[in-house]
């Protein structure tokens, strides 16, 4: 796992504009979305709900301005068996600036924790990414696994230990009703990843 992504060349406004005019056009997969029931840490916010494929994307609209002002994607982990496949979603956000760092993919990611999901993070992260991971794991069971053979296998506890740099190892941050063990169907702990 490694913190390094960088989202500066991007023009994630323009992206979410290009969103939420689809989301204003008749016709399109996005308009009309239903409007989840949930606490935001803004106001004036609504979440907008679409469920593709087993995949959950959350929409979150500044209806006082007129603007989305990011989303979130659980997306299906293709490399999972399909014990974990189940109940396991890797979520991707984009953010307007103007909304970053106000609680709102911490809120959006406890909705999915709450539900039951477990969050498995990418092999690449952000800084601020990494930070909503750990301030989340305050709250819910963070564990260490690495990917591979279609399986999660549990890594021991040491998160400064040459495991972190490896793109197989990833963060797991466990759902309501959800073990280390029963969220990736194995008891076993593998000490570093050179042993899987």
């Amino acid at each position: 796992m490694r913190i390094d992504v960088s989202l500066a060349h991007r023009d994630l406004d323009a992206e979410l504009a290009s969103l939420h005019a689809r989301m204003q056009r008749r016709g399109e997969a996005l308009h009309a979305l239903p409007t989840l029931a949930m606490h935001v840490p803004m106001p004036g916010l609504a979440v907008r709900y679409r469920e593709v494929d087993g995949e959950f994307h959350l929409y979150v609209e500044d209806r006082a301005r007129g603007v989305l002002a990011g989303c979130t994607v659980f997306q299906r982990v293709a490399e999972l068996d399909r014990h974990a496949g189940r109940h396991v979603r890797s979520p991707h956000s984009r953010y307007a600036h103007a909304y970053r760092r106000r609680g709102l993919a911490s809120a959006l990611y406890r909705w999915a924790l709450n539900a039951g999901l477990c969050l498995l993070s990418g092999p690449r992260q952000s800084a601020g990414a990494h930070q909503l991971w750990l301030a989340l794991a305050r709250s819910y069971e963070l564990a260490l696994v690495h990917t591979g053979d279609s399986q999660l296998r549990l890594l021991g506890p040491d998160r400064e230990g040459r495991a972190m740099g490896d793109l197989g190892t990833r963060m797991l941050l466990l759902g309501t009703g959800w073990t280390p063990a029963s969220a990736t169907g194995s008891s076993a702990i593998v000490a570093h990843v050179g042993a899987c």
